[in-house]
């Protein structure tokens, strides 16, 4: 009656542990988490709780057959002539009775058994099952907007927190913070607004997004979204400044000779153009050609304006300007945004000054200006570059100042 009562209550086990391993079969097809993943974990919390009821710690193991389920619990003992203390030696009598041919000094594996261990396996598979579907479920949560990082995404505008914003990107909410909000902007709940991410970490209760209304680079994603020209690498955006919620400035180039990077960003009937200004609701956007003379540069960025000359020193990065007396004001732009823009741009340190300016403080003579066709000029490179490409102010800019 014992051995049948023995015996069943083995099958009983055995039953359960197979019923694990096809549950946590079954879990790696549908979750994705590994069944050794799973295993492991119930193993180390196994051993954790072990650990307090048996030996010192150290000398304490378990294993989880990863085939059968089976759990195997196991001491590993000094064999010993007098014990000293039980938690780490047995006495070779007691050993002999297990094991017969051990000998002093042996290590002796005493095996732990208990009837509740079936059910402290079920509990901590439980336990760890839960742990690790968090924590893949929050590690691809991190993949899917880590890939997204220095991207734009679409969000849905909740409510606001004060005066920050709470949007929906997907799976989460995130806060647009009112630091990188363009100023004057205002949503309604449910808009949808194009964010720029900024950067996505990776926290305890899910990866933390941070966005933006104001980054340069969300003009740069709008256009290479609208741009089928600058997806596929003819047209590069070469740089960007921006003052957001007033003009951004943008510097292009074709490696197609047939291809002109202006005309491509602005699209049929500005098509292109109208709808990365209709997402930042009005922003001023300026397309300049890219020039790899500095000063022909300057020349293209401080557009709208017309210029007489530009002296560039490629080592200290500073440039003189000289405008027409009538163009002074359009070159400098409402509180020097123009000149602003075009020196971020540029990374040149640019000083306007007007032809009248330049006459009366000897300027034109100390440049050496002699009056003929101005082509850039560049205090580093002093060989003859060719003549500028600068087109006209209705293709490179598309508002007014």
């Amino acid at each position: 009656m014992a051995r049948s009562t023995k015996s069943s209550k083995e099958n009983k086990e055995n039953k359960e542990n197979r019923e694990l391993i096809m549950a946590l079969e079954q879990m790696e097809k549908e979750k994705g988490i590994k069944k050794e993943t799973i295993l492991e974990g119930i193993e180390t919390s196994l051993l954790n709780v072990c650990k307090k009821n048996f030996g010192k710690g150290d000398n304490v193991f378990v294993k989880i057959n990863h085939e059968t389920g089976e759990l195997r619990v196991w001491v590993e003992k000094q064999v010993v002539e007098t014990v000293q203390d039980p938690s780490c030696e047995i006495s070779i009598d007691l050993a002999r009775e297990k094991k017969p041919n051990v000998v002093l000094g042996d290590v002796f594996q005493e095996e732990k058994q208990s009837k509740n261990f079936s059910r402290i396996v079920a509990g901590e598979a439980k336990n760890v099952l839960i742990q690790k579907i968090r924590e893949e479920e929050r590690k691809t949560l991190f993949n899917i907007y880590y890939e997204k990082e220095k991207d734009i995404i679409t969000g849905i505008v909740q409510r606001y927190n004060n005066k920050n914003v709470v949007v929906n990107i997907g799976k989460i909410d995130t806060i647009l913070n009112e630091t990188e909000m363009v100023k004057g902007e205002v949503f309604q709940p449910n808009q949808r607004i194009k964010l720029y991410v900024c950067e996505v970490k990776d926290a305890t209760r899910g990866p933390r997004v941070t966005v933006s209304r104001t980054h340069p680079d969300l003009v740069k994603r709008l256009f290479e979204n609208e741009v089928a020209e600058i997806r596929e690498g003819i047209v590069e955006i070469k740089a960007i400044s921006r003052e957001a919620g007033s003009r951004t400035k943008m510097a292009v180039w074709s490696s197609d000779p047939d291809v002109d990077p202006i005309g491509a960003c602005i699209g049929m009937r500005r098509a292109r153009i109208d709808a990365v200004v209709d997402e930042l609701n009005g922003e001023k956007i300026d397309i300049i050609n890219w020039n790899e003379n500095p000063a022909l540069l300057i020349e293209n960025a401080l557009s709208p304006a017309k210029v007489i000359g530009v002296w560039a020193d490629e080592e200290e990065h500073d440039a003189i300007v000289i405008v027409p007396d009538f163009q002074l004001s359009l070159a400098i732009g409402k509180e020097g945004q123009n000149a602003r823009l075009a020196a971020r741009l540029t990374g040149y340190k640019i000083d306007i000054k007007s032809e009248t300016q330049a006459r009366e403080s000897g300027l034109f003579e100390e440049l050496g200006y002699d009056g003929e066709e101005y082509e850039g000029y560049s205090e580093v490179d002093e060989e003859e570059e060719p003549e500028s490409d600068f087109a006209s102010e209705e293709e490179t800019t598309t508002s007014e100042e």
